[in-house]
């Protein structure tokens, strides 16, 4: 997704290799993650780039609304592009990045988010469980550890303290481990962390369903903290007893991801 100092905007930061692209939320899970260099996409041509940027020219002149459209209709072009120079053309208010090469698809009469590990009751919710639920709506802005951001970002979603309250936490339990169904992202949270009213399980981004570009069907979004913290493509919540570190973790950034108090960065909170 445009959600990673690396793992959200167009630079790459450290730990990431030379020619991958992040995504704009990175995805983390219980399984550590090979450490070797990620396989880079294959770089774009230069008529589709300048056609890019052409496009994504129109689309500033257009607005917000066109922006979405680019972004829906051009991410998964941008996601193969190994080079990560398409990621820095103006399409769209997000940016788009991905480390394995291609945007995962997965329907909602399809999807399932497993919560299990240190729970009263395993649990498979389907899209319909999940919207379904009492929902939560959250105006913020977006923050990437890059340096970019969107404001004023409209989630809908369900606050992910009732999708736990509805497994039943065990007492051993302290953290949180999600799982990205793309099969390499996976990240973290404490229990506590887990529980704020700005957590929750999005499935919708400015009214309309989240798009696989933004990790659709349904994705984490952790308002108060950097958006690699906000995995895409959601498909499983592990209960811990200690924190694993994510996918992004591993490759030197911060486990508490606090924007502005974190990565070495001072920008305003979220």
């Amino acid at each position: 997704m445009p959600e990673h100092p690396s793992p959200e905007a167009g630079d790459v930061g450290p730990g990431i290799a030379p020619g991958a692209v992040p995504l704009d939320a990175p995805g983390d899970t219980t399984v550590l993650v090979d450490p070797e260099p990620e396989p880079a996409g294959r770089p774009i041509g230069r008529r589709v780039v300048l056609g890019l940027l052409g496009v994504g020219a129109a689309g500033v002149l257009l607005g917000a609304r066109a922006q979405d459209v680019l972004e829906r209709a051009v991410g998964p072009l941008i996601s193969k592009d190994g080079t990560g120079i398409s990621s820095l053309l103006p399409i769209g208010r997000f940016r788009i990045y991905t480390v394995t090469g291609s945007l995962p698809s997965r329907s909602r009469a399809k999807y399932t988010l497993r919560v299990r590990g240190l729970v009263d009751q395993e649990l498979t919710l389907s899209y319909a469980d999940l919207t379904a639920m009492t929902p939560t709506s959250l105006t913020r802005d977006f923050q990437c550890v890059t340096g970019w951001r969107v404001s004023d970002v409209l989630w809908k979603g369900v606050r992910l303290a009732d999708v736990l309250d509805r497994a039943g936490v065990q007492p051993e339990a302290t953290a949180l481990q999600f799982t990205s169904f793309d099969g390499t992202y996976t990240e973290s949270l404490t229990l506590d962390q887990a529980r704020r009213n700005d957590v929750i399980v999005a499935y919708e981004l400015e009214g309309d369903p989240l798009s696989d570009a933004h990790g659709g069907p349904v994705r984490l979004y952790v308002a108060p903290m950097y958006g690699y913290k906000s995995i895409k493509w959601l498909d499983e919540i592990v209960l811990t007893d200690k924190v694993r570190e994510g996918y992004w973790e591993v490759r030197g950034y911060d486990t508490d991801a606090w924007v502005g108090e974190s990565n070495g960065r001072d920008d305003d909170a979220t």
